[in-house]
């Protein structure tokens, strides 16, 4: 540990303190998102609208090398393609209902194709497995600031609709009898989702979205009782998960996105465990 805070003080190391910087602001935005996605029960329409992300990564990286377009930063095909997805899963669950299994799963299959085809096609090797398996190494300063704007919108919505989104997650239909417009706040939920899947791609990769989404506010779970509360719990040990997996990744040289996963997962089963334990 004295090894990792001194690396993160070295001017020659740079990306290592904005990796730690991004995940601790990215950890604000995950613990809300991922309390509102486990309290409705959507982690399968998050799911669905990472891998889609890949579509939209793989048309920037294209549009930018074959085309010259030096303003098609990947991020910003992420977060067009995660939108995109997640209005239309919306609209489907909300009006399709016996079919929206079916389009979450084509939208699943589609975006990671249409993704792998655009970067084979993309001069040069683009090495997918840093997109689905992330890298949060290699975030750049420009990255980082991205990551805060995306952040800050994501906790805005969440923080400024949260007594819309409450309604929404725990009781649509009384909801619906308030006066709610459900429909409009489960779309604006699903956005936001998007938007949080596209924080999550740069720090655990695709493949992991649905673990950091839902794991720190499944823990949060076990000690709160309210959910804001569960919201600021889920918040602290997405941080602690972050910051202990990209120190442990540091000093044992090993993949920085699983190490995270493995870490938050081993707390989850621990306290599953310990929680049955104590029932008896």
């Amino acid at each position: 540990m004295t090894e990792f805070l001194g690396a993160l003080t070295d001017p020659n190391i740079p990306f290592l303190r904005y990796a730690f910087y991004a995940g601790l602001l990215a950890s604000f935005a995950f613990g809300i998102v991922g309390t509102y996605i486990v309290t409705r029960r959507i982690s399968y329409i998050a799911g669905a609208i990472s891998h889609s992300v890949l579509g939209g990564i793989g048309a920037g990286l294209y549009l930018q090398a074959v085309h010259g377009l030096g303003w098609s930063h990947p991020m910003y095909g992420a977060v067009a393609a995660a939108i995109v997805s997640a209005i239309i899963i919306g609209l489907v669950s909300l009006h399709a209902r016996q079919r929206e299994d079916t389009v979450i799963g084509a939208l699943w299959a589609i975006g990671m194709a249409t993704g792998l085809m655009f970067l084979a096609k993309t001069p040069g090797y683009v090495d997918p497995m840093s997109y689905l398996f992330g890298n949060i190494l290699l975030l750049s300063k420009a990255d980082l600031w991205l990551v805060g704007a995306l952040d800050v919108l994501a906790i805005g919505l969440g923080v400024y609709f949260y007594n819309n989104f409450q309604a929404v997650c725990f009781d649509g239909e009384f909801a619906r009898l308030r006066g709610v417009n459900v429909d409009v706040f489960f779309l604006l939920l699903l956005v936001l989702t998007a938007l949080t899947v596209v924080l999550l791609v740069r720090v655990v990769g695709i493949v992991m979205v649905i673990a950091l989404l839902t794991i720190p506010a499944a823990v949060a779970g076990y000690f709160a009782r309210k959910l804001w509360q569960t919201m600021l719990l889920a918040t602290l040990f997405c941080m602690a998960f972050i910051i202990a997996g990209i120190g442990v990744s540091y000093a044992y040289d090993l993949p920085t996105g699983p190490t995270i996963i493995l870490i938050a997962g081993a707390m989850y089963l621990l306290l599953a465990a310990a929680s049955r334990l104590w029932t008896r």
